[in-house]
C-alpha cells in the first residue's frame, strides 16, 4: 500500500473518530462549543502569536478529550465491572482534559491582562 493510500485510510479513520465522538460524547460537543466561543472571541480581539496560542490550545483540549474518550472506551471494553483501577484511569483521563482546559484559561488571563 502506497503513501497516499495509507494517508486516505488514516484520514477516513480520523474522520470516523471525530464523527463518533461528536455523536456519542456530550463532553466532546461541549468542548467544541467552548472552542467556537473562545476562538470567535480570539479572532475578534487578538492577532498574531496571541491568536495562534489561544486557537492552538483550544485544539489541544479537543485532542485531550478525544484521547480521554478512547481511554474510557478501552476501559469499558476490558470490563464493565466496578474497579478502582478503572475509575482511576478514567479520572486521570478526565483530569488531563481539565488541565488542558485550565491552560486555555491561563492563556486568556495572561493575554488579556498583558
Amino acid at each position: 500500500m502506497g503513501f497516499f493510500e495509507r494517508l486516505k485510510w488514516r484520514c477516513m479513520w480520523s474522520w470516523a473518530g471525530l464523527r463518533d465522538a461528536w455523536l456519542q460524547e456530550p463532553s466532546f460537543r461541549s468542548w467544541v462549543w467552548a472552542n467556537v466561543v473562545s476562538g470567535g472571541l480570539a479572532i475578534w480581539l487578538l492577532d498574531g502569536a496571541e491568536l495562534a496560542l489561544i486557537l492552538a490550545l483550544g485544539v489541544l483540549v479537543l485532542a485531550a478529550e478525544l484521547l480521554n474518550t478512547g481511554l474510557e472506551r478501552v476501559v469499558d471494553l476490558v470490563s464493565l465491572e466496578q474497579s478502582e483501577l478503572a475509575r482511576q484511569a478514567k479520572d486521570a483521563g478526565s483530569a488531563g482534559v481539565a488541565v488542558a482546559g485550565v491552560a486555555v484559561g491561563v492563556a486568556w488571563v495572561v493575554v488579556l491582562l498583558g
